[in-house]
This record gives C-alpha cells, sequence and structure tokens, in this order.
C-alpha cells in the first residue's frame, strides 16, 4: 500500500473499511432471521477488515457480536443480557460463555455524587 503525503491514502483506506465493517454488521443483522452461518460469516468478515486495517469496531457494535465463537448477538435468541455488579453480562447462549461490559451511565452518576458530597463537606 503505497503512502501519500501526509498517510492520506492510507486514512482513505481506513475511513473505506471502517464504511464496510458498518455495512457487514448491518447485512449480519438482516441476515440473522434467515441464515445464521451467513451472519457469523459477516461478522468475520468484519473483524478481518478491521485487523487488517487497524481500525477498532465501534462500540456499538462490539457488543453485537461474541468475542469467542464469533456468533452474531440477537438478544432473546441467542444471548442473554443481565445487568450485575456495575457491568453488562452478555452471556452466549451458543459457546456458552460471557462478555462483561462496564456500566458506564451509572457508574458516572455515582461519581458526580461523590464529588457534590466532598464539595458541599
Amino acid at each position: 500500500m503505497a503512502k501519500n503525503i501526509n498517510g492520506r491514502k492510507r486514512q482513505e483506506h481506513k475511513q473505506i473499511a471502517l464504511e464496510r465493517i458498518e455495512l457487514l454488521f448491518s447485512e449480519a443483522r438482516d441476515m440473522f432471521g434467515k441464515n445464521k452461518a451467513l451472519a457469523k460469516r459477516y461478522v468475520a468478515l468484519a473483524r478481518e477488515l478491521s485487523m487488517k486495517y487497524k481500525v477498532p469496531i465501534p462500540s456499538n457494535l462490539k457488543r453485537q457480536f461474541c468475542k469467542h465463537c464469533g456468533n452474531y448477538l440477537m438478544p432473546s435468541v441467542n444471548v442473554r443480557v443481565r445487568t450485575r455488579n456495575g457491568k453488562i453480562v452478555y452471556y452466549c447462549l451458543d459457546c456458552k460463555h460471557f462478555t462483561r461490559f462496564p456500566y458506564l451511565r451509572e457508574q458516572k452518576a455515582k461519581r458526580k455524587m461523590k464529588i457534590k458530597v466532598k464539595i458541599s463537606k
């Protein structure tokens, strides 16, 4: 891959890769009800693009696939979603593994309350 002045060409490739990743996830969502294997393939292609061009998968899309088995996750179909100890727990019903994500909104509210209490004292 040739590099143009200021890495412009490389930046264009990253932008195209990010658009394709988003497109592949939307296709996976549409295809999930019809063909789960094809939805899994779309997720795999999106992850390969992300690694090849060193583009992070957007945070809203990271929660839509299992990090262990690579399946596209649809709540109440093949994933159980729970909150526990300030975290959201995604339990994949296909591979029986779980992923935890911090529940940031609640944590930020708690921090603000602690800061207000310290200031008022």
